[in-house]
């Protein structure tokens, strides 16, 4: 598939190594890159906060020097990552966003719903907030789904899909298509399978693997039990074993607050390093 856009997540202190990778990658596939940088706004210093009780809040004189001060430094940035791209020749722009908590999502939301799919530099792990809610943005609020730990130019020959019949887990295998077409191998894996009606059907992981196998794909189907194990290690340990170079996978199948309070299959498995993982929702 080509004349893809991705939209990579960076920030300030993403390598221009890094992005460099992702360009070049971007050129050699005919695919448009869009760096979408994402900034923390200058937060007013709380003890400015109060005032009368009829009053204004008092804001410091210097304040909006402040801001233009973290406007030309985010400018500089923007100045030297198109230089990069130029650099590659690659199909790409850049589109800074200085933003808070709440507003990251809607951020990559935007950028997200014109894009075939979104990846993130591994330098967002440097703030866990900017990542959770770049992620809660892609997952939620746009139809795509996010590469992480993925290096660029990703071309994964060995991948492992995490079914469950569940319709986060086939808007993965949607999302992840252009990888399954191109690889050698493609292993369903169904851990503790049920074979319901309701859920797996009578052999579970037996209609995506046709499907996928309609497309041309070489498909594998394997179903285990966890043995009482976490699913996340399940999968880790699964994807191991086979020499996966891609784990395709639902993110949030239960309710987000749930996970996000007692962790969870998408929490442990974004918050390993070494397994790239391609999540939707």
């Amino acid at each position: 598939m080509k004349r893809r856009t991705i939209t990579f997540v960076i920030n300030k202190s993403t390598e221009d190594a890094q992005i460099r990778a992702a360009a070049d990658a971007a050129f050699e596939s005919g695919d448009h890159l869009l760096c979408l940088l994402l900034e923390s706004a200058p937060s007013l210093p709380t003890y400015f906060y109060g005032g009368f009780t009829y009053g204004g809040l008092v804001v410091p004189d210097d304040w909006s020097n402040v801001i233009a001060t973290a406007k030309g430094e985010l400018k500089e940035r923007v100045d030297q990552i198109e230089q990069v791209l130029a650099k590659t020749g690659a199909s790409g722009d850049v589109q800074p966003a200085m933003c808070v908590g709440v507003d990251i999502k809607h951020h990559v939301a935007r950028a997200a719903r014109v894009s075939d799919e979104v990846q993130f530099a591994s330098s967002l792990r440097e703030t866990p907030e900017f990542l959770r809610e770049a992620a809660a943005g892609v997952l939620f609020l746009s139809p795509v789904g996010f590469l992480l730990n993925g290096s660029a130019g990703l071309k994964p020959q060995n991948i492992i899909v995490a079914w469950d019949s569940s319709k986060a887990a086939a808007s993965a295998v949607h999302a992840a298509l252009p990888y399954l077409l191109d690889a050698k191998e493609v292993v369903i894996a169904c851990i503790d399978p049920v074979g319901t009606a309701e859920q797996g059907g009578q052999d579970p992981g037996a209609d995506v693997a046709a499907w996928l196998s309609h497309h041309g794909c070489t498909v594998t189907l394997s179903q285990f039990p966890s043995g009482g194990r976490a699913v996340a290690a399940c999968i880790q340990d699964r994807a191991r074993d086979l020499g996966s170079d891609l784990v395709v996978m639902g993110a949030y199948g239960h309710a987000r607050m749930i996970q996000t309070v007692f962790g969870g299959t998408t929490r442990e498995m974004m918050d390993q390093t070494t397994l790239p993982v391609l999540f939707a929702h």
